[in-house]
């Protein structure tokens, strides 16, 4: 498929500045063939957050998350393909993307139907690139959609989205909405302060890290079902 031009100069972006690099933990098994997710990833965060203001010519633009294995996504990423039966056949929304590393493990699993969502377009290209990797297909779909109506999905799935307190609150409240509709929802996070609380985890995990993005070697990540 022919990209636009955009696509195309953000596609070879994530290419000049990132890596393919696998995902310790994360076997997809494809044709009764395991093997690791491999992700187009950055090794330091500051390198590739200038990288990125310097080559889209803007400043003060959002953090490169797409370039990270987040601890959270990993965790719902883990849950999906130890229990495929969650997304099988399914039409699955992985909101706040990022890499697309969730909906990639949410295709591998069997899903009938896979959308990757979030506000960065360069997550768009990280998605193409990323699933392309790992053989697997899934649907872009740009934007904010908190401020818009649930889509007609069966399941959703989140990671990493509770680590500041009016963004959890909006995702929590957008959620609410989807359980009320029937929605399967379930979040990861590694132990942010605006985690669900009071609530027991669907699955626990330790997920390694790096002291760049979590200030430690490794994370107890958890995941609820909403």
């Amino acid at each position: 498929m022919r990209l636009s031009p955009d696509l195309q100069r953000m596609t070879d972006f994530v290419r000049a500045n990132t890596r393919l690099m696998d995902v310790p933990g994360l076997s997809l098994t494809q044709s009764g063939v395991p093997r690791t997710m491999q992700l187009w990833l950055a090794d330091e965060i500051t390198p590739i957050w200038t990288a990125t203001e310097a080559g889209l010519a803007s400043t003060g633009i959002d953090p490169p998350f797409w370039a990270f294995p987040w601890a959270g996504g990993q965790a719902v990423a883990r849950l999906v393909l130890d229990r495929p039966e969650i997304v099988r056949g399914q039409r699955v929304l992985d909101i706040a993307s990022g890499s697309g590393l969730i909906a990639i493990a949410a295709a591998s699993a069997g899903a009938a139907h896979v959308l990757a969502n979030d506000i960065d377009p360069l997550c768009e290209a990280a998605l193409a690139l990323n699933t392309h990797a790992n053989g697997v297909t899934a649907q872009w779909l740009g934007g904010n959609l908190l401020d818009h109506a649930v889509p007609d999905v069966d399941v959703i799935l989140a990671g990493d989205i509770f680590y500041q307190k009016q963004m959890a609150d909006q995702f929590l409240a957008w959620l609410g909405k989807a359980v009320e509709q029937g929605i399967n929802v379930y979040a990861g996070d590694p132990g942010r302060a605006y985690a669900p609380d009071g609530r027991a985890p669907l699955a626990e995990y330790d997920i390694d890290t790096t002291f760049d993005l979590e200030g430690v070697a490794s994370r107890r990540a958890r995941v609820w079902k909403l």
